[in-house]
Parts: structure tokens; C-alpha cells; sequence
């Protein structure tokens, strides 16, 4: 069953919101069904059957500052 994890991910600009799209979107269809990310707020959204854990490990591949909310 898919949930939605928030995670908070320090992105600067266009260029940062596109990598964290990038290593999500490859995903997509390997567990990973939605993706939102908000620049001004510098959250993303993931709706995916991955734990939490493992999505955290995939957005620190950008770089990014990244910690974990909660689920939605």
C-alpha cells in the first residue's frame, strides 16, 4: 500500500527541484507512484510503497540537505 512521505529538502532553485525530480522520477514504476515537490517551501511529497528510509536515501543522492516529516 502506497503512503505519502514529506520530507523537507533544502533546494535553492530550479536546478535543485530538478534533481530531486530527476532520482525520483527514476522510480516511478519501482514503487514510487506520485511525485510533488514545492520549491518556496522546499518540501517533497512522495507517494510510494518505499519505506521512508529508502527515499531519503535516494533524494541525499542529489546532495541536498534532506530530513524526513512524517507521512501525510
Amino acid at each position: 500500500m502506497s503512503s505519502t512521505h514529506i520530507f523537507n529538502v533544502e533546494m535553492t532553485c530550479e536546478g535543485c527541484s530538478g534533481a530531486v525530480e530527476r532520482v525520483l522520477n527514476r522510480l516511478k514504476g519501482q514503487g514510487v507512484d506520485d511525485i510533488s515537490i514545492s520549491l518556496p517551501e522546499q518540501k517533497v511529497s512522495v507517494t510510494s510503497t518505499l519505506s521512508a528510509d529508502q527515499l531519503l536515501e535516494v533524494i541525499k543522492k542529489t546532495g541536498k540537505k534532506t530530513a524526513y516529516v512524517g507521512t501525510q
